[in-house]
């Protein structure tokens, strides 16, 4: 290896930069773009009016379902069942005793300075 400050400096490389393709988490879509009620009063409009555009409007309101059912099934944990997803809980609930059990046992060995509020 080089040694002095050429070699150094050689050896010194910046910091790596964050991957560009990782993106922030997605952010939850607005509560309105959940809602199927506004396109239904507009097709309820559209008959009262006897409207050639209902057939737009049903056109919108099965897309959204279609949307919908594509959000539903890629959810995590969609394919778990309700038993197991008890059972993952009752895991859970047992872990968070058993640590909280830990975390009260550490606290009595007086091993660290807990600073008071």
């Amino acid at each position: 290896m080089a040694s002095g400050p050429a070699g150094r400096a050689a050896e010194e490389q910046p910091p790596p930069e964050p991957p560009a393709e990782q993106k922030p988490p997605p952010l939850p879509p607005a509560q309105e773009e959940f809602s199927f009620l506004p396109l239904v009063h507009d097709i309820i409009k559209c008959m009262d009016k006897d409207s050639q555009d209902v057939h737009q409007v049903l056109n919108e309101l099965k897309n959204k379902f279609q949307e919908m059912r594509k959000l539903i099934s890629s959810m995590p944990g969609i394919g778990v069942s309700p038993e197991q997803q008890q059972q993952q809980l009752q895991n859970l609930r047992e872990q968070v005793r058993t640590k909280n059990e830990l975390l009260q046992k550490y606290k009595s060995l007086c091993m660290f300075e807990i600073p008071k509020e």
